[in-house]
């Protein structure tokens, strides 16, 4: 099949562009060219334009048309005029790349369906995703759009640690120094490869059952964000000293980091998977996060430059450390 990529060299879909020319479909990446972390694989077509400037997109497609195009970064309604706009006759499937997060948060009920309720309070991010849905649901509805949805959960690869801060917690690990873990650390968290993801996601492409409907591609393997940094510490060859302060404390320090813990990390999310593997035959996630945390360390510890240390946010956490251990009896 020809599919056009809008991206394709993010974490997730860099992963889903090498399995996608490896399943042998004819891939154009549509982008800025400026990403050079992750190379464009071979047999990929770059094209470059920019999406955010509609006259730009539609140079550099020419006539072409695709048997289905992925959007990995449309974040707002406005983005996604656009590309009704541009692909409303050139595409037999258009996907989006919504997020987990636009689900009930906190959920009333586990383990998540792409059937539970779309609702964010805490997440301006997690509620512009809900509407971009909205709009190309009522797009299928109305037009024939042929729109699928797709919502990732918590998506990683080789250069992304899990925790908010990156490799200044793992500094602080080896250190010998405390972290911090939000709440009591006991709430659950999925956490998926995304060599993992690309395996389902792949699947979904010029899938004609997939068009009119919304899936979630998560790992099946459930984690306390206790396991999580201990993981990642025994990883690291180190141990963790766990601080456990709550969300709420620390959205009134770094209100940033607050709203993305309130309306997504700091509540279990766990998901079933039977919808996308339905869609998707013989799919099955298959590395745990155990391999993965030796993957992301090995990545950074091949390369010293990669080891950033955020000194602010050093403080930061020396900061709610402090105050947290000054409120105990």
């Amino acid at each position: 099949m020809d599919i056009l990529f809008i991206g394709g060299s993010g974490i997730i879909s860099s992963a889903c562009s090498r399995v996608a020319v490896e399943a042998g479909h004819q891939l154009f990446l549509l982008n800025r060219g400026q990403t050079t972390s992750r190379p464009v694989p071979n047999g990929a077509t770059p094209l470059h334009g920019d999406i955010r400037d509609p006259a730009s997109a539609a140079a550099a497609l020419g006539s072409r048309r695709f048997d289905a195009v992925v959007n990995w970064v449309a974040f707002t309604p406005e983005h996604i005029e656009t590309d009704l706009a541009l692909f409303r006759d050139r595409t037999d499937q258009y996907i989006f790349i919504s997020s987990a997060s636009a689900y009930q948060t906190p959920p009333e009920r586990l383990p998540v369906l792409e059937s539970t309720p779309l609702r964010n309070p805490y997440w301006r991010y997690s509620r512009d995703k809900i509407a971009c849905e909205e709009r190309l649901t009522r797009a299928y509805r109305e037009d024939g759009f042929p729109t699928t949805i797709v919502r990732p959960s918590h998506t990683y690869d080789q250069t992304l640690l899990p925790m908010d801060g990156g490799y200044t917690v793992v500094d602080r690990m080896r250190r010998g120094q405390p972290v911090i873990v939000h709440g009591d650390g006991t709430s659950l968290w999925t956490l998926t490869h995304h060599q993992d993801f690309a395996a389902a996601f792949t699947g979904l492409l010029g899938n004609p059952q997939a068009v009119g409907d919304v899936f979630h591609i998560t790992s099946d393997e459930w984690l306390s964000w206790n396991q999580i940094f201990e993981t990642v510490a025994r990883a690291a060859g180190t141990q963790a000293e766990l601080v456990h302060v709550p969300s709420e404390v620390i959205a009134a320090f770094d209100a940033d980091r607050g709203a993305g813990l309130l309306g997504d990390k700091a509540h279990s999310m766990v998901f079933d998977n039977t919808k996308i593997k339905r869609a998707v035959p013989g799919f099955e996630a298959k590395i745990p996060f155990a391999r993965g945390a030796q993957e992301i360390m090995a990545w950074y510890d091949a390369d010293p430059a990669r080891q950033v240390v955020d000194q602010q946010l050093n403080h930061l956490m020396d900061t709610i450390i402090a105050a947290q251990q000054g409120v105990r009896p």
